[in-house]
């Protein structure tokens, strides 16, 4: 709960450039780490030492059947959603880089 704030940063900064295209829609949620699934990543170790931290996931298995298992090939992957979420992401840190400069 502690990352509220920057939730709702990244969620802003990604509706403004995924909301151009069309593609895809942006939902956040923000729960207690006991809640089950909220801490698959990387993000609940800088969560345990007291770093505001988010992850930015198509939800893994809750969505594709491939996630870590035999059948999870390049093949099975949308490329084009990905560029997406990565310009998404680059966008949002170079606003933050900005603000930060200025």
């Amino acid at each position: 709960m502690e990352s509220i704030e920057l939730t709702r940063k990244v969620k802003s900064e990604f509706q403004s450039v995924l909301s151009k295209q069309k593609h895809l829609r942006v939902e956040s949620i923000n729960m207690v780490p006991k809640m089950g699934g909220i801490d698959f990543s990387d993000h609940r170790n800088y969560w345990k030492f007291g770093f505001a931290a988010v992850m930015i996931t198509d939800t893994a298995f809750f969505r594709n059947s491939n996630y870590h298992a035999f059948t999870d090939t390049p093949e099975t992957l949308d490329y084009q959603r990905m560029s997406r979420v990565v310009e998404a992401t680059t966008e949002y840190l170079l606003a933050e880089e900005r603000k930060v400069k200025s």
